[in-house]
């Protein structure tokens, strides 16, 4: 059988050709006498053609995704000219999804690329909160876009949750009066510290649930009204020399909550990458 070259060309990575050609060789099972041959990022003219006459002289098939117009009808021209196989992966998709929505296509290559940038880097924020919840690494404290400080139930893990996946990489610190705070907390900029609060009331209310949902007694001292009372005192001592703001989340949904967090990063010139 003869040994087929196929160039795949792209304004992108061209990833994404590379894995229809690949499905589509698998359904002839002649791995072995085929190569591909990627040329990506092709962003004008003069790429295309040396690309495009390499082909001819490999006799090679072209397979293109290609989302400028002018890019792609040249390649179109040239391998009907020289009678090149060749297949346009992209140009009848979007006409179909172009009539279907009644939209042109944006024309901008590489838009799936930044998608799956801007998953990764979710991720990524995502396994930093996990990683760094609950004061269980202060090293994380100094490598954080934001660090979240306050008593027990005052939302810091689920806050760190809902502002990793705006691409935020969140460090949160228990402040319990009985365990010395991290010095990086201290180390840090204010300003990318957040200090969380409750009402005594809220607290109480919360913390004698989650300790029946464990099967505990109500009565115990992390809901005692007169130790959350102790608690609120060393946190606001804490806060007030940390010199950040502080938020009182009682009554507060989380959304309620991040949007005040994301404006007062952005009083302090803290980058947002919500995207």
């Amino acid at each position: 059988m003869e040994h087929i070259i196929i160039y795949v060309l792209s304004d992108s990575v061209g990833e994404t050709a590379q894995q229809v050609v690949r499905a589509a060789m698998s359904q002839f099972n002649i791995y072995d006498t085929y190569e591909m041959r990627r040329f990506p990022y092709i962003s004008d003219e003069t790429i295309l053609m040396d690309a495009l006459n390499s082909a001819k002289t490999e006799n090679a098939m072209v397979v293109y995704t290609l989302v400028n117009q002018k890019l792609c009808s040249l390649t179109r021209e040239f391998c009907d000219t020289q009678e090149l196989c060749s297949t346009d992966l992209l140009s009848n998709l979007l006409e179909a999804i172009s009539v279907k929505t009644n939209k042109k296509p944006s024309g901008e290559a590489g838009i799936i690329r930044k998608m799956d940038d801007s998953y990764f880097h979710r991720v990524e924020a995502i396994e930093f909160s996990v990683k760094y919840d609950d004061g269980k690494d202060p090293r994380g404290i100094l490598q954080a876009d934001l660090v979240l400080v306050g008593v027990s139930r005052t939302s810091k893990t689920p806050l760190s949750m809902y502002l990793a996946n705006m691409n935020i990489k969140v460090a949160n610190v228990p402040l319990v009066p009985e365990i010395p705070v991290p010095k990086e907390v201290f180390e840090v900029s204010s300003r990318k510290v957040i200090g969380l609060t409750n009402s005594p009331d809220v607290l109480n209310c919360i913390r004698t649930a989650r300790l029946k949902s464990m099967g505990l007694s109500g009565a115990a001292n992390y809901a005692n009204y007169e130790r959350i009372l102790q608690e609120l005192d060393y946190s606001d001592e804490i806060i007030k020399k940390i010199g950040c703001p502080v938020i009182n989340v009682a009554n507060r949904a989380i959304e309620e909550t991040a949007a005040i967090i994301i404006d007062i990063m952005k009083e302090n010139g803290i980058k947002v990458n919500r995207d």
